[in-house]
């Protein structure tokens, strides 16, 4: 009688070693953590970023202490057709929220709406925009002060209200604020080019409203560990509940 042999897979010890050394638990850990991290940087690099309201420009729109999340695809070029009408994305319109690059100060990013398009003839005439000609409808627009009221600071400049006409570039953009009478933007700055587009505002994820009214982006030093401090003690009362999951229009 002629007697077999067991495999190697009937063997759990040559089975072993054919797989060899088991993984430590802490390696794999470490990988697992590498992978998430790794891809969090893709998520936010290419994908989505959060973004903090900081100032006023927009309300009442948004407010200072929303937490948004930006669309960072949307205005990806598609390499060809075919992808443009698969993918996710699209060119800039007008009424965008869109989050970009401050062109004086490119380590900042700013938070404005798309007002006019390229190749577009844009003008000001007592704070009415007027685009080729006719009178822009803008629901969305907040004004504290009636045409020419004065005010303090960069936003006394005539252009505030009034502004000569434009012709917007190819490739560039003339962004506004919500909040006419308190914003810093095309009108004092020109308009934006879309090289330093980040993405549209999607939805606020957050909202929380300083005590004192200021954001701690402001705050320095001692001030912004108390801010932080206080919004520990206060998160319960201090969070805008209703703006949870409210989509930015």
């Amino acid at each position: 009688m002629i007697k077999k042999h067991g495999s190697k897979k009937d063997n759990p010890k040559e089975e072993a070693k054919a797989r060899g050394p088991a993984k430590s638990t802490l390696r794999e850990y470490f990988e697992s953590i590498c992978v998430a991290v790794i891809l969090a940087l893709f998520i936010r690099t290419f994908v989505f970023q959060a973004f903090k309201i900081p100032t006023g420009s927009m309300e009442e729109n948004l407010l200072i202490g929303d937490h948004l999340i930006v669309n960072k695809m949307l205005y990806t070029n598609a390499p060809s057709a075919l992808e443009e009408e698969l993918a996710p994305v699209r060119n800039v319109r007008r009424r965008d929220i869109v989050v970009f690059k401050f062109p004086q100060e490119p380590e900042r990013d700013f938070i404005k709406r798309v007002i006019g398009l390229p190749g577009e003839r844009l003008h000001l005439e007592n704070k009415k925009v007027y685009i080729d000609g006719e009178p822009l409808d803008e629901p969305y627009v907040h004004f504290s002060k009636p045409p020419g009221a004065s005010s303090l600071g960069i936003l006394s400049d005539a252009r505030r209200d009034n502004m000569p006409e434009i012709v917007v570039p190819e490739g560039h953009y003339f962004v506004m604020g919500d909040n006419r009478d308190n914003s810093h933007d095309s009108r004092f700055w020109g308009t934006l080019s879309g090289d330093l587009l980040k993405g549209r505002a999607l939805i606020i994820y957050w909202s929380y409203e300083s005590p004192d009214g200021r954001d701690a982006y402001f705050k320095k030093g001692l001030d912004w560990i108390k801010e932080l401090g206080s919004v520990v003690l206060h998160f319960l009362p201090n969070t805008r509940w209703e703006r949870f999951f409210h989509l930015v229009r």
